[in-house]
C-alpha cells in the first residue's frame, strides 16, 4: 500500500472561489465585517469532475493508494479579515473536504484546516479540530506558523498561546502538518521562500525550546521535505551539541515528507534522516505541475524518487505506508496494508 500523506484540494469547482471572494470583498470593505456562514453551492457531481479528471487520475497513473487530503494551504488566508472570516472559511472547506472523502472514501482521507487569526484566541481553533476529529472523522490537522501572512510577528510555535492546540491533539492523538499559507510580505515570495522557510524554521523552534518535552505525545509533520532542515542536519546537530538543545529525541515528535522534486534531493533526504522519520508525499496537484525536460517525467511524481533510490524493500515499505499509519493511528481503520 501507498499512502500520499500531503495532498490539497486544488481543484475546487468555481463555487468554492466565488463564496471566497465574496467573503474577501466584504471584509475588505469594512475590517469588522462578519456577515453569516451562508451556504457553498456545489453540487456532488461537481466535486465528482474536479477530482476525477484531476487528483485522482493522477493518483491511480502513479499507484498511489490513498491520500490524506486537506484543503488547499494558499488559500486558508489566515491573514485576511477577522476570527469570523477565517472560522466560516475554515468551516466550509473542511466539510468540503468531508464530502469529498466521503465521494472517494477507498481514495482519499480528511484533514482539516484551522481557523488561526493573527491576535485572536487560539480556542476557536480547538474546537474546529475537535468537532473535525470527533464528529467529522479527520485524522489530522494543518497549523500555519505564521498565521499574519508572511510577516511572523505572531508568538512561535513553542509560546504559551499554542498550548490549548496542542493539549487537544496529544487528547485526540492526532498529528500536525505544520503548513504556512499566503505570503503577502513582498521579501518572501509564497511557495517557494516561505514555505520551505517556515519549514525550517518550525523545527527549529521546536529544537531550541523544551516543547516537545512538555508534549511528549505530540507529533509534526514538517512538509516539503524538511525545508532546508536535512541538508543542514549537522549545523543543527552540531549547535544542539553546543548549546545543550535536545536534537535526537526530536525524532519521536517530528517526520519529514518526501516533497522534494529531484532524484538527488530525495537521495540526500533519504541517505540524512532516518528511515522511520520519513512519510511519502507528493503535494499532488500543488505547487509544481510541470514536467522535467531532463527526465521527461513530472516533477512531483515523487514515487519515482523513492523507486529509483537505494532502498531495500523494508525500507520503502516503511516510506510508503507503515510510518503513516503510526503517525496517523486513525488512519489505521481506514486504510490499512494488505
Amino acid at each position: 500500500m501507498i499512502i500520499d500523506c500531503h495532498g490539497h484540494y486544488t481543484t475546487t469547482p468555481p463555487g468554492v472561489g466565488q463564496w471566497r471572494e465574496e467573503q474577501v470583498a466584504a471584509v475588505t470593505a469594512d475590517s469588522s465585517y462578519v456577515g453569516t456562514k451562508g451556504t457553498i453551492d456545489v453540487a456532488d457531481d461537481e466535486i465528482r469532475e474536479s477530482i476525477e479528471n484531476a487528483q485522482l487520475k493522477t493518483q491511480h497513473e502513479r499507484g498511489i493508494d490513498v491520500t490524506i487530503f486537506s484543503p488547499r494551504a494558499s488559500w486558508m488566508g489566515h491573514h485576511v479579515g477577522n476570527a469570523h472570516t477565517s472560522k466560516f472559511w475554515s468551516q466550509h472547506q473542511n466539510e468540503l473536504i468531508r464530502r469529498v472523502c466521503d465521494l472517494f472514501p477507498d481514495s482519499l482521507v480528511p484533514v482539516c484546516q484551522l481557523p488561526q487569526s493573527p491576535g485572536a484566541p487560539i480556542d476557536e481553533s480547538v474546537r474546529e479540530l475537535e468537532r473535525c476529529v470527533i464528529e467529522m472523522g479527520f485524522v489530522g490537522c494543518n497549523v500555519n506558523p505564521d498565521p499574519s501572512g508572511g510577516h511572523w510577528d505572531g508568538p512561535p510555535l513553542w509560546d504559551r498561546y499554542w498550548y490549548p492546540l496542542w493539549e487537544k491533539m496529544e487528547e485526540l492523538d492526532v498529528p500536525a502538518m505544520i503548513h504556512v499559507s499566503t505570503s503577502t510580505n513582498e521579501n518572501l515570495q509564497t511557495t517557494a521562500s516561505h514555505y520551505l522557510g517556515a519549514d525550517t524554521t518550525a523545527f527549529t523552534q521546536a529544537l531550541t525550546s523544551d516543547l516537545m518535552t512538555r508534549f511528549p505525545g505530540l507529533r509534526w509533520i514538517v512538509p516539503h521535505g524538511g525545508g532546508a532542515v536535512p541538508y543542514h542536519w549537522g549545523r543543527f546537530k552540531g549547535m544542539a551539541a553546543d548549546k545543550g538543545w535536545d536534537f535526537e529525541s526530536l525524532s519521536e515528535h517530528i517526520f519529514f515528507d518526501t516533497c522534494v522534486y529531484h532524484q538527488r534531493g530525495i537521495d540526500l533526504l533519504l541517505d540524512v534522516v532516518p528511515t522511520e522519520n520519513i512519510l511519502f508525499g507528493s503535494e499532488t496537484i500543488g505547487a509544481v505541475r510541470g514536467v522535467d525536460p531532463e527526465t521527461g517525467h513530472h516533477f512531483d511524481d515523487t514515487r519515482r524518487y523513492i523507486e529509483n533510490a537505494a532502498l531495500d524493500r523494508t525500507s520503502k515499505q516503511m516510506i510508503y505506508s507503515e510510518n503513516a499509519l503510526r503517525v496517523y493511528p486513525r488512519l489505521r481503520s481506514k486504510c490499512s496494508p494488505p
